[in-house]
């Protein structure tokens, strides 16, 4: 009896095993990127590649490989980026009422080691938008904001355009992400509200430029 029911859970795990694997398979195929896309992607960061010693023959063949088992940049925005991004901006804040100045920052080691938390995320995070291949959004994704945001394979073809452009914006969050980091482990409330405050700009900056980049912006 005991070996009947160890046969059929064998034969279970077995099974899952196999059509999880084909259905990784399956959605591996599916969003794996094309010869030409890659290519695109080669010719717009050509230099760069060159000065790496990358040849345009190792580079589609890597961008064809990994870009099914890569996130979008949107999953990677909702998944680490934005929620992490939100514990700097809320962790010093300052509210005026009618009863008065209220203000709010970390003072129990629980509340720094949740920042501390947060800015090693904005860190590694951004070491993953830099990494060439990914998406703007999952296959099938469409513009939330039609006609003021574009569509995710216009985004994705203007990152692939302007590469440098959106790995600076990625950079220039990371740096504030190490300062945050710095501003934690010190414990310094006035320099993780100057950082939280240099954040906006960079996060908007990247979106105007890439996300809605023909949105009218208002006049000075």
């Amino acid at each position: 009896m005991k070996r009947q029911i160890a046969a059929a859970w064998c034969w279970a795990v077995f099974c899952s095993a196999v059509l999880g694997g084909a259905a990784s398979s399956s959605l591996a195929i599916a969003q794996q990127k094309t010869a030409k896309a890659c290519l695109e992607e080669w010719r717009a960061n050509k230099a760069s590649n060159q000065a790496d010693g990358v040849t345009q023959k190792a580079y589609v063949a890597q961008c064809r490989a990994g870009s099914a088992a890569l996130s979008s940049v949107k999953e990677l925005m909702e998944s680490i980026i934005d929620p992490s991004a939100d514990v700097l901006w809320n962790a010093v804040q300052t509210v005026v009422d009618k009863e008065g100045v209220h203000e709010s920052f970390p003072k129990t080691a629980e509340e720094w080691l949740e920042v501390r938390h947060a800015a090693v995320r904005i860190i590694e995070g951004t070491n993953l938008l830099r990494m060439p291949g990914r998406d703007a959004a999952p296959a099938g994704t469409k513009s939330e904001t039609p006609g003021v945001e574009l569509e995710p394979p216009e985004i994705s073809a203007l990152i692939r355009k302007n590469r440098k452009q959106f790995d600076a914006f990625a950079s220039a969050l990371q740096v504030l992400g190490i300062e945050a980091l710095r501003a934690a482990d010190a414990k310094n409330v006035d320099r993780l509200s100057d950082v939280g405050g240099r954040m906006e700009p960079v996060c908007e900056g990247c979106h105007q430029t890439f996300w809605y980049p023909y949105e009218k912006r208002p006049t000075r």
